[in-house]
């Protein structure tokens, strides 16, 4: 699984272990446990690092499609999301991957499939949620005072059954 931070960010933790190592004579393994990394990442940086210098810590260009919402956009997405789904004409405030879906291609005018919306939705650090399902009719502080007086008795004359 990839570390979290930006490709610098990782960079600057490679090149302070190497450092740490290389210049200040500090162990593999001290180094491994002070960059909260494994010693075997630390091994192999410092192998990139001997073979083909500093280029071979640095940070590389990540493979794969650029995205298609720029992080300004991204941005401006989540703005709309934190206004509520009803700000867009939905009947609730739930947000489903088919309404981000939808909210992107009508703002943005680019098209996803529903189902990488989620991962999206995920980078962007938000997270899947189903709403709690609960009757109109609920009276908390009656539910409240049922589970205080009513519960720890019924609770305990079962157990005196069984």
């Amino acid at each position: 699984m990839r570390p979290f931070g930006t490709p610098k960010q990782l960079e600057r933790r490679r090149i302070a272990i190497v450092k740490m190592v290389e210049e200040e004579g500090m162990t593999a393994a001290a180094a491994a446990k002070r960059g909260q990394v494994s010693i075997r990442s630390v091994f192999n940086w410092l192998q990139q690092y001997r073979v083909e210098g500093s280029a071979g810590i640095q940070a590389k260009q990540h493979p794969g499609h650029p995205p298609r919402l720029n992080s300004f956009q991204t941005k401006r997405l989540e703005k709309i999301l934190l206004s509520g789904a009803r700000t867009y004409g939905y009947d609730s405030e739930l947000w489903t991957c088919r309404r981000v879906a939808e909210v992107i291609k009508k703002t943005f005018g680019v098209e996803y499939n529903v189902d990488y919306v989620g991962q999206i939705l995920r980078r962007m650090g938000w997270s899947p949620q189903r709403p709690t399902k609960r009757a109109i009719e609920r009276n908390e502080s009656k539910i409240l005072g049922w589970r205080r007086r009513s519960w720890p008795r019924i609770k305990k004359s079962s157990g005196a059954e069984g």
